[in-house]
């Protein structure tokens, strides 16, 4: 079956993408409603000697993300990502291994945003379709219960696009002491260090009337690991830290939370909700006259999809950017500069660009990557440790899983960019603060969320 045709469970309906023709062309609003395990089953159907055959002459990749769900912005991208890195040649034609040719099939599936779903996807992509590699991105709820069941059943697992404190606690790992190796697993993105060294030069530069910082860390993976670290680098950094406790998501009223916020006076702000949560409590802060200095968020206002519900309450909210057409970073499959694949994306399907593109192409770099180093792409230890061993230079910039933070763990370091009023969208993201990457441009000041 050839990339092209082949089809995995859940898989949206296509966005453009640079390519011969629309590769997802078929599978609509129906096909996602369907069981994940029906349509898995449908893709691996045939006899034993076909399915031997295809596992032979074919590596199987399978992918998951949250396509459909309240996480579905970081997966906004993704079709069309998916389609591009399908017609480069290096996929296109299938990659050489251990001297032979295989082609490569794709299975792209949707977690929905639901942890359960995922752990669900994972294992029936390992039993149906006999992946010889898991990639996955896109938040805890996705990232870390497909990297157990990697972990669990032995299959290679790349990922992205989520704290390594929470993908590696997540797996049992002590982030504080991280020496635990965890054979098929491994991840690029950054830690919460980075995010802070990101969010304290930014305070440093907006001085406020005090040095509270208001924590709005809810009580999930994300929210958990967050409020593990992140106080103690605001104290050691001079600033207090005020936790507004560990909420349920999808709480609806943060009254108490932000006169809490009011009275410490906190003029800053970090967090780490749920987007449509986020939402909710930013404007309930504005209609009760808590206005922070200098707003600095994390998993939300990630995309220009999430400014849309908050409008002008999303002017100068200052967020973190580990990608986007100002990196200076270009693909290692076909030589496409950052910035090209930004316009191809917005003159393609008609929407801004969004940072999460980046990420998901270098999965499938990392995959190249490791499949054209061993001698059998079948061989699932083989795969994982060339994975852990993988240093290059790509489309997210030098990844290299052998020298950080963490075993199999590959730093990006993230800039700090504020939404301002654009010129061609309402609100365009903007680098305001390059402290962790030189090489990227400063493209406007920095200026208070609230003056």
């Amino acid at each position: 079956m050839s990339p092209d045709r082949d089809r995995g469970a859940g898989e949206p309906p296509p966005e453009r993408g640079i390519s011969r023709r629309s590769v997802l062309q078929g599978l609509g609003a129906g096909a996602l409603a369907s069981s994940a395990g029906g349509l898995l089953a449908a893709c691996s159907s045939g006899g034993n000697a076909q399915q031997a055959a295809s596992s032979v002459s074919t590596i199987t990749i399978g992918y998951i993300a949250p396509f459909t769900g309240s996480l579905a912005g970081f997966a906004s991208g993704d079709k069309f990502t998916i389609d591009t890195v399908r017609n480069t040649k290096a996929y296109a034609n299938g990659f050489k291994v251990g001297g032979r040719k295989y082609s490569v099939n794709i299975v792209v599936t949707d977690s929905q945003s639901n942890p359960s779903r995922a752990s669900d996807l994972a294992r029936q992509l390992i039993l149906n379709n006999n992946v010889d590699l898991l990639l996955t991105s896109s938040t805890p709820e996705t990232v870390n219960p497909v990297a157990v069941v990697a972990q669990t059943e032995g299959v290679p697992c790349a990922a992205t696009n989520d704290p390594w404190e929470s993908w590696y606690s997540g797996l049992g790992g002590d982030p504080s002491l991280p020496t635990t190796k965890f054979d098929f697993c491994t991840l690029f993105f950054f830690g919460l260090n980075q995010l802070a060294d990101c969010f304290v030069p930014m305070w440093n530069r907006v001085p406020a009337s005090s040095k509270a910082v208001a924590c709005q860390y809810p009580n999930d993976a994300d929210g958990n690991s967050f409020r593990a670290v992140m106080p103690g680098i605001m104290t050691a950094a001079g600033y207090k830290p005020i936790d507004g406790g560990a909420y349920p998501d999808g709480t609806t009223n943060f009254t108490a939370m932000i006169s809490q916020f009011k009275n410490a006076d906190a003029q800053y702000l970090s967090n780490c909700p749920l987007p449509p949560d986020f939402n909710i409590f930013w404007k309930q802060a504005h209609q009760q006259g808590w206005r922070p200095k200098l707003a600095t968020v994390a998993k939300v206002l990630l995309f220009p999809a999430d400014t849309v519900a908050l409008g002008p309450l999303v002017n100068n909210i200052a967020t973190d950017s580990w990608w986007g057409p100002y990196m200076p970073t270009k693909s290692v499959l076909d030589g496409m500069g950052a910035r090209p694949f930004a316009d191809a994306y917005q003159a393609q399907t008609g929407k801004q660009w969004v940072q999460s593109i980046g990420g998901t192409y270098s999965l499938f770099e990392v995959a190249h990557q490791a499949f054209t180093s061993v001698n059998d792409p079948h061989d699932r230890q083989e795969v994982a440790n060339a994975i852990h061993n993988v240093n290059y230079e790509g489309m997210s910039g030098r990844l290299d899983f052998a020298t950080g933070p963490a075993p199999g763990v590959a730093l990006i370091p993230p800039i700090g960019v504020q939404w301002k009023k654009g010129t061609t969208y309402p609100f365009e993201m903007k680098v305001v603060d390059n402290s962790l990457n030189k090489a990227v441009p400063v493209e406007a000041d920095l200026e208070p969320t609230n003056a």
